[in-house]
């Protein structure tokens, strides 16, 4: 599916999703998919008591490996953020939305992923990216067209009645408005069904996590301005009067769209 930032922007204002194939390659992919398998083991190795309700749900991507934080700077991924929330748009929240073998997770409820209703007003934005074919057998995600307005969840047997499924290749994206509300399937295979989900928010707004701060252990010299950019190290909060008053190019915050 090609289609002008424009073109896009309407679409997601008018129905809520969007499913563009071809996004990522298949080399990045399958990149993308050997980190989110490690990934999943180390969070999971957080919770003491083994297996939890967010199994396989990642709270923080970019901490474990190098290419989860390169793809925050891919132009083809981003771009349809920026048409709908502007360029200066910062990732809110950044997790993997996997589901495990003959199992789901928390993330099959039904659900939206922006708490805040503003009708006519897109405060954030989802992308679930598929590092495996998504299939009806394997948990593909539901979701309901034009329900972003909807301030409170659907039945589930009106939900189940007119969702759609987003069933498409790996590689594919699906862009929605993050007030849609969708839920994942249950896999019924024996394989694992990996995805990651990015939540896209105004500038302005808050991150979930203050990813820079959540980094800071961690080497970004060899990140792109872009995904510096997206993980929010360009709009950081200046700390003292010394930061606030430094020069422009040595100011925590460099953004350039506001």
């Amino acid at each position: 599916m090609s289609m002008s930032g424009t073109e896009l922007k309407n679409v997601i204002e008018s129905e809520g999703v969007v499913v563009i194939e071809n996004v990522i390659d298949a080399d990045f992919v399958r990149r993308l998919g050997t980190a989110i398998e490690d990934a999943i083991q180390q969070d999971a190795a957080y919770h003491v008591n083994g297996p939890h309700k967010d199994y396989g749900m990642v709270l923080l991507c970019a901490l474990y490996d190098d290419v989860l934080r390169e793809v925050c700077g891919h132009p083809g991924l981003m771009q349809p953020f920026e048409a709908v929330l502007g360029e200066g748009c910062i990732i809110y929240a950044y997790t993997s939305s996997s589901m495990p073998p003959s199992d789901n997770n928390y993330s099959s409820r039904i659900h939206v992923d922006c708490p805040r209703l503003i009708p006519g007003y897109i405060t954030n934005m989802g992308a679930t990216i598929a590092l495996t074919d998504f299939t009806e057998d394997n948990g593909a995600t539901y979701y309901m067209a034009r329900s972003f307005e909807r301030a409170t969840a659907p039945t589930e047997e009106e939900f189940f009645a007119n969702a759609k499924r987003f069933v498409a290749p790996a590689g594919s994206v699906m862009y929605f408005n993050a007030r849609t509300w969708h839920a994942g399937g249950t896999n019924r295979t024996d394989a694992w069904r990996h995805a990651l989900t990015i939540n896209m928010g105004r500038v302005w707004m808050k991150q979930r996590i203050d990813i820079p701060r959540a980094l800071s252990h961690i080497d970004t010299t060899n990140l792109s301005e872009k995904a510096l950019q997206k993980l929010g190290f360009l709009a950081q909060v200046p700390a003292s009067y010394d930061e606030y008053y430094a020069p422009p190019e040595e100011r925590v915050f460099k953004q350039r769209y506001e």
